[in-house]
């Protein structure tokens, strides 16, 4: 049994990458269908924000409950922006924010792949002469990656934003002594941009694996169900792995 799973995670792992290089080569020579992209933009990125607002703006509210007995100790007001600045930009955004798109948009992606394989209307296309990876495939990955990097971004500006209004209610810090934390020096460019390249990372990892699991859908009906549990696991348990990596390269 363990070994089986071994097999089948490095199956899944150098499916991953040969699905990678096919889409590399489509975009490389911009063979990716532009309808579908925009339409899997606006699916995937649009109708995801009213769960990204939600989890941002009560994730920064959050923060600051957390530190606030602490703040109040040792009176660290003037820190508070700094304090959740760092933890929001470099590690809460996009972790949260790639794990709500991996239970929506993942999901979703894994579940309507599968449903065309198993309906043969993949291989539909492949008899119409239209190449799966450029009209569906490309677009998708496309849209998932520019989806997290955005949604990351707007994330920061709500967390940061739920953080001011609680620090303001709960420990009376005016908004513009945190937001003077944020810009005090403490908090570089880097670390702006430790998020946005976890956030890239993390979507590539989702838009891999929702694919890759779509497309290998096997036993009909069933089969789907499976493959939409597998991915959303695979690449909640890809996103905290390639989280150390990433972390542990850039700090």
């Amino acid at each position: 049994q363990v070994g089986a799973s071994f097999l089948q995670i490095a199956a899944t792992v150098g499916g991953m990458a040969v699905l990678a290089g096919q889409i590399a080569a489509r975009v490389a020579t911009l063979r990716v269908d532009g309808a579908e992209f925009m339409r899997n933009l606006y699916r995937m990125g649009v109708k995801s924000m009213p769960i990204v607002v939600v989890t941002a703006l009560f994730t920064g509210a959050i923060m600051v409950i957390q530190a606030a007995p602490l703040v109040e100790r040792f009176g660290a007001h003037g820190l508070l922006g700094w304090g959740a600045g760092f933890g929001t930009l470099r590690e809460i955004a996009p972790l949260l924010t790639a794990l709500m798109i991996n239970g929506r948009v993942g999901a979703n992606n894994t579940a309507e792949l599968g449903t065309m394989v198993v309906t043969e209307q993949i291989d539909a296309l492949r008899v119409l002469a239209i190449d799966p990876v450029s009209f569906l495939i490309a677009p998708r990955f496309l849209a998932m990656v520019l989806t997290l990097l955005l949604s990351v971004i707007f994330a920061d500006a709500l967390a940061l934003l739920g953080a001011a209004f609680t620090g303001d209610l709960l420990l009376g810090v005016a908004p513009a002594v945190f937001y003077n934390g944020l810009t005090s020096g403490l908090l570089g460019i880097g670390d702006v941009m430790s998020g946005l390249v976890k956030s890239v990372v993390f979507g590539v990892v989702l838009a891999l694996s929702s694919c890759q699991y779509g497309l290998g859908v096997t036993g009909g009906a069933p089969g789907v169900g499976r493959a939409v549990n597998a991915t959303v696991v695979a690449s909640a348990a890809g996103i905290f792995i390639l989280d150390y990596f990433v972390s542990f390269t850039l700090d």
